[in-house]
């Protein structure tokens, strides 16, 4: 049988700590990393996300007891320890977001906006850099984007690309590599340029990108190259 995570110690938490990647990396910068992104929760009766590394070593981790859409959620490593927050913003014309540090409610590092341009159907979400945004307009210019999203979440087939257009993270089905299984949409990899993007940054976006367009969505189909 197929399996998620090749290292049961490291989902179930009773082994040896596993290597995790937090602020700072601790990982070579210069090599790409590869995660395995499972949408389900290590909690019995918890929605959320398990994600592991190439190793099959448990990474990143969100549990949330209720399903649906959240109003804040917490990106937490294999330990339990909280490392990026989540916030929807409460007064905003769009679906936009807010990205602390740890579980810290002050100074948001990154907000997320999804796109509601008509006209341009690639892109799902924009990325700012909130100080940098606050410092501009009340509508954040696009020159204040740092990372935009294209593609389709629910066939998993996204690239984020930075302001330069250069792509720095993917989302991409997996299957296994020997007999060519497909996982299906439940399960798939996180392909990250860590000199770009952190990877608990793109883990983040993972997250948003399936509240603004996972199952609860009603729009099934976006623009997808894959």
């Amino acid at each position: 049988m197929t399996k998620v995570y090749p290292n049961a110690n490291a989902a179930s938490g009773n082994g040896a700590a596993a290597p995790k990647l937090a602020f700072p990396a601790d990982h070579d910068n210069s090599s790409t990393v590869v995660l395995t992104v499972w949408k389900k929760s290590l909690l019995f009766n918890c929605d959320g996300f398990t994600v592991f590394d190439n190793q099959g070593n448990l990474v990143y981790r969100v549990d949330n007891y209720n399903a649906g859409t959240k109003a804040e959620i917490v990106l937490m490593d294999a330990s339990g320890n909280s490392l990026l927050t989540i916030r929807r913003k409460r007064i905003s014309l769009a679906d936009s977001w807010l990205v602390f540090e740890g579980e810290t409610a002050v100074n948001p590092l990154f907000s997320v906006k999804k796109n509601v341009n008509l006209f341009n159907t690639k892109s799902l979400a924009q990325v700012y850099e909130h100080r940098k945004a606050l410092s501009s307009t009340t509508s954040p210019k696009k020159n204040n984007v740092v990372y935009e999203i294209e593609g389709s979440y629910t066939q998993r087939c996204c690239t984020v690309y930075d302001h330069k257009r250069r792509p720095v993270a993917q989302i991409k089905r997996k299957e296994e590599a020997v007999r060519g299984v497909a996982f299906g949409i439940d399960v798939f990899r996180l392909i990250v340029q860590p000199e770009e993007i952190h990877p608990s940054m793109a883990m983040v976006l993972v997250i948003l990108l399936d509240q603004m367009f996972g199952s609860h969505y009603s729009i099934t189909k976006r623009f997808s190259t894959c």
